[in-house]
């Protein structure tokens, strides 16, 4: 009986690591879900109009820029 309750417990803990496992395989979407809800300023106020598309726009001008800088980098050290 007792070890049943082993097994059990063992099979249960196998059966979180592998689902905890398989949200982490999921890295790269999760990450772009993370990123989407990031700039769609679901973290904002929400019945607050005004600073909700205050920070999306922010967000979205702040990624833009950072791009913008990344390609320029980028072309600056091709160049030499």
């Amino acid at each position: 009986m007792a070890d049943d309750r082993e097994r059990l417990a063992e099979s249960r803990q196998i059966l979180d690591r592998v689902e905890r496992e398989a949200d982490a395989s999921g890295l790269l979407g999760g990450a772009a879900r993370r990123t989407g809800a990031r700039l769609a300023a679901q973290d904002a106020d929400q019945e607050d109009r005004i600073e909700l598309w205050g920070t999306r726009i922010g967000r979205v001008l702040g990624l833009v820029i950072t791009l913008g800088l990344f390609v320029w980098l980028v072309l600056y050290l091709l160049r030499g």
